[in-house]
């Protein structure tokens, strides 16, 4: 399918400054496969403190953004944007790994192939690259659960 800008992706997730950690969808294909992308810049709010003698990214946050991606695979194939009556929750991790830092000025790319979906839960293979190189991967968990709002 089409790239996606981020004012699209802002559609299917809840996620908003400084937590909307994927700024583009590069091509996405229903119940099989989507690539984003987050660009990362000096400017992001945790190298203040993490490690801001060499900023690196925090793994979790890179966890987080190939959980997002997920997410997105996953709202695109069931075709449902964000209307406030759910959340894709990030619901469990296998296999998580980090072969080396993500830095300021790197463009991490995240490959997200859907391994099963099925009543709202999704597993899901995530490769996030920096330059074709891999710098982390995990199987991740999600699961689409209604939430009470309140008036």
């Amino acid at each position: 399918m089409e790239p996606m800008t981020i004012e699209e992706i802002k559609q299917y997730l809840p996620h908003r400054y400084p937590f909307l950690l994927i700024d583009r969808v590069l091509e996405w294909e229903a119940n099989k496969r989507i690539v984003a992308l987050k660009n990362v810049s000096a400017n992001e709010p945790f190298f203040q403190g993490h490690f801001p003698h060499y900023a690196v990214m925090p793994g979790v946050l890179i966890i987080e953004a190939m959980a997002q991606s997920a997410a997105m695979l996953g709202l695109l194939s069931l075709g449902q944007k964000d209307d406030g009556s759910s959340v894709y929750y990030f619901v469990g991790i296998d296999g998580a790994r980090f072969k080396r830092p993500v830095r300021p000025g790197d463009q991490l790319v995240f490959e997200v192939e859907q391994l099963r979906l099925s009543r709202g839960m999704g597993k899901f293979k995530a490769v996030a690259r920096v330059g074709g190189d891999v710098v982390s991967e995990a199987e991740l968990l999600c699961a689409l659960r209604p939430v009470a709002v309140k008036p």
